[in-house]
């Protein structure tokens, strides 16, 4: 039989995360979204938590305990509740965290797990956006040309998150016939980082762009050493994150509308017994619903070490469109408050629109 129930940790996470969500995230997001920044303390507060360490093995120096792709879903989906911008910076780290763990030498786990088990806020970044017209994360125009036993990369990234403070970026470069991720550090040769970019939604959320010229890397660095790595893996699971955290964002719009819809009176009428108005909010709740169901299903072929890769596009088409669907329409049922900053929803539109193409075109 297939259940669709989650077990009893996954329900304590997820209680304790919603929360958190509601209690230190959502009255801090619009203030976030004014200033363009995140507090410093928010940071190490979540930081606190252990959403990283607790990823993190303990012969590594973490919990080792929160190792698993759906549960990731259900708390990345609650913390996005919260607000998405939020939600994205906590976990910032974790894209890097788990690469290495999935897809790492030993040498590279021994190096690089340690820096995300000290006491301080610490993060490192996934450099695998593109800047132009078209951006696919599996073509990448960044090339990794053979030097000696090692590598010189040549390119450029965007929409680098957190990037700004990030010790190390693992940059995903054309290496010949194949695609594979570099690491590259902060103070490396070559490598120039750019001021926080403008963007739409998740201003909060600080984005850099990064360029490299002839940055020079040894055998070493390559992502799985001499084997390499899956960066279709790889991209699996950054898609089935994004579209854990706008099922979150989407769930944000429907609950701030039911109850809106409810006290608004239009023609001596709740706006809710008008089946224009109840007929859209219930088609946001059945979406948001399907959504759930192709995240988790994405993240349980990840948990099970099988091929997520039809799941993961089915989350990257089919998520991307609804949450930008529930967004707009959760707009068209608050009316012209829709666009007012009194409201939380025309930031949240925003936010829906930037997440959807955080990763660029899709790569069918």
């Amino acid at each position: 039989m297939i259940s669709f129930g989650m077990t009893e940790e996954q329900e304590i996470v997820r209680d304790t995360l919603c929360e958190f969500a509601a209690e230190a995230m959502r009255p801090i997001g619009r203030q976030c979204d004014e200033a363009s920044a995140i507090p410093d303390d928010f940071l190490q507060t979540i930081w606190e938590l252990g959403l990283t360490n607790t990823q993190i093995p303990a012969e590594y120096g973490g919990g080792g305990e929160l190792r698993s792709p759906i549960t990731n879903a259900i708390l990345l989906e609650e913390l996005a509740y919260g607000d998405a911008t939020l939600a994205l910076a906590a976990l910032a780290p974790n894209p890097f965290v788990n690469a290495v763990l999935d897809h790492g030498s030993d040498a590279q786990k021994q190096k690089y797990l340690p820096l995300f088990c000290t006491e301080r806020f610490h993060t490192a970044a996934l450099a695998l956006l593109e800047p132009g017209p078209v951006a696919e994360p599996l073509r990448p125009r960044t090339v990794a040309e053979p030097k000696g036993q090692g590598f010189v990369i040549s390119g450029a990234k965007s929409f680098v998150v957190m990037g700004d403070r990030a010790s190390h970026f693992l940059v995903f470069a054309r290496s010949e016939d194949r695609v594979d991720a570099f690491f590259v550090a902060r103070d490396a040769e070559g490598l120039s980082i750019s001021e926080p970019e403008l963007n739409m939604g998740l201003r909060g959320l600080t984005t850099v762009s990064i360029e490299l010229e002839r940055v020079e890397v040894g055998p070493e660095d390559r992502l799985g050493g001499d084997a390499g790595c899956d960066v279709v893996c790889l991209v699996n699971n950054g898609r089935a994150a994004l579209g854990a955290a706008l099922v979150g964002l989407s769930r944000a719009v429907l609950e701030y509308c039911i109850p809106y819809s409810k006290d608004r009176v239009a023609f001596d009428e709740e706006i809710a017994k008008k089946q224009s108005i109840a007929f859209r909010l219930a088609e946001m709740h059945i979406e948001c619903e399907a959504m759930r169901n192709l995240v988790w299903q994405a993240a349980s072929h990840l948990e099970r070490g099988h091929d997520a890769t039809r799941a993961a596009r089915f989350v990257r088409t089919y998520v991307n469109e609804k949450s930008m669907w529930i967004a707009d329409n959760g707009i068209q049922v608050l009316g012209g408050h829709g666009f007012i900053r009194e409201h939380p929803v025309e930031m949240w539109f925003r936010n829906a629109r930037t997440l959807s193409v955080l990763e660029g075109t899709v790569a069918l």
